[in-house]
């Protein structure tokens, strides 16, 4: 069964990737190596700062890392959810209450992918992994070992930005640039902007989402709203179709091959 699943994904052309799954890491690792090479790489190191929410985008900058891009730092940039600016600080790992704000994918106090690091920075010692892990579902907290805290702040560092830093940013690139930035990539913006390291490295900063995805926060900020790409226009204004099934499995994939392209021209598999 397990495999004509296998076979039955392939011939749809379909599978599902959220930012757990490390095959979204690896396409985002991409990301990294277009943008520092664009700027000299590898004979020109640069810094990234990157809006975090469930920290995959900012592992695959470390992934990319340490393939050898030469990546000077990563910045995790928080909004006021910022769990994992105040861990880098303080090295302890304590859960607060969610506050919803313009910028929703940060909005979240556990970020799967942060294991990874954990991981990778505790020397792949899966018990240590384990504990803490173990410790933050039983009290909403654990404090990294020294070398583990120190591992991650040779690669990292982090900062946070509030609601009024996020919509002053998002006025002063359309303003200074005539770019429409969404919240995320705003958050970053106003993290960047206070870097005071060496000026010769470039820090480049990770636009998350379009602009048109978050209308209302946008306008609110600079007073122009944000249209959808080209290549999506008329989208909101076209018909909508809709097919309702049984809640059963095996009705529910037949549909997806029969309305799937690749699987009616045979294209894989």
């Amino acid at each position: 069964m397990q495999d004509w699943r296998w076979r039955d994904r392939d011939r749809a052309g379909l599978t599902g990737v959220n930012s757990i799954n490390f095959a979204r890491i690896v396409a985002q690792v991409v990301y990294y190596f277009v943008a520092a090479v664009a700027l000299g790489a590898p004979h020109r190191k640069v810094a990234f700062a990157v809006p975090t929410g469930n920290f995959g985008d900012v592992f695959s900058g470390y992934v990319a890392q340490r393939m050898g891009l030469p990546v000077e730092r990563l910045t995790i940039a928080t909004n006021v959810n910022d769990i994992l600016a105040r861990t880098l600080a303080t090295g302890a790992h304590e859960l607060r209450d969610v506050v919803p704000t313009s910028s929703p994918s940060m909005d979240i106090q556990v970020s799967s992918n942060f294991e990874r690091l954990l991981f990778e920075a505790s020397r792949r010692d899966a018990g240590t992994v384990r504990r803490l892990m173990a410790s933050l579902k039983q009290s909403s907290r654990f404090v990294l070992p020294d070398s583990t805290l120190a591992a991650i702040r040779e690669e990292f560092d982090a900062g946070r930005a509030d609601e009024t830093e996020t919509a002053a940013a998002i006025r002063a690139a359309w303003r200074e640039a005539g770019d429409l930035v969404d919240p995320h990539t705003a958050v970053a913006l106003a993290v960047a902007d206070r870097d005071t390291s060496d000026s010769k490295i470039p820090n480049i900063v990770l636009s998350t989402a379009h602009a048109a995805k978050f209308p209302d926060a946008v306008e609110a900020a600079c007073g122009v709203r944000p249209g959808l790409p080209a290549w999506l226009e008329g989208l909101l204004t076209k018909a909508e179709h809709i097919k309702v099934m049984n809640n059963d499995q095996v009705e529910v994939e037949r549909f997806v091959r029969s309305v799937s392209r690749a699987a009616k021209q045979g294209v894989a598999g």
